[in-house]
């Protein structure tokens, strides 16, 4: 599948190239990448986090700090993300 695909090419960046586009774009990333993943996990959840992600403001910022962090730490996106 496509999104699975864009996805699995996205997790196999290197950690300091993901952190660097993060800073960057994340406040679009971030909910695209939910969206995304959604298509494949199926949890609405995953899906309205994306979509709040992508249009709030203060959502989007919350995300890109939370993603920020968990990007260092972990290397992925935890929070909401299945």
């Amino acid at each position: 599948m496509a999104n699975n695909s864009i996805i699995a090419a996205y997790d196999s960046l290197s950690k300091l190239v993901r952190v660097i586009l993060h800073i960057f774009f994340g406040y679009i990333i971030s909910g695209v990448y939910r969206v995304l993943k959604f298509l494949d996990t199926k949890n609405v959840v995953t899906l309205v986090v994306g979509i709040l992600v992508l249009v709030t403001g203060i959502g989007n910022l919350i995300a890109w700090i939370v993603d920020l962090i968990t990007l260092v730490t972990s290397n992925k996106y935890t929070v909401f993300v299945d």
